[in-house]
């Protein structure tokens, strides 16, 4: 049997590219996340929830 590749294996069925990190990194380090704190937040496509 074959294996599936990575993107397969995700819901959105598709790898996230390094901008979509980098807008979520910058997100965290902008005044307009200052509610925040104490948050893990999973960039995996719903991978794991």
């Amino acid at each position: 049997m074959p294996r599936r590749g990575r993107q397969q294996d995700v819901p959105m069925q598709r790898l996230g590219t390094p901008h979509e990190v980098a807008e979520a990194i910058y997100f965290l380090c902008s005044n307009r996340s200052s509610y925040i704190n104490g948050s893990e937040i999973h960039i995996n496509g719903g991978q794991h929830v």
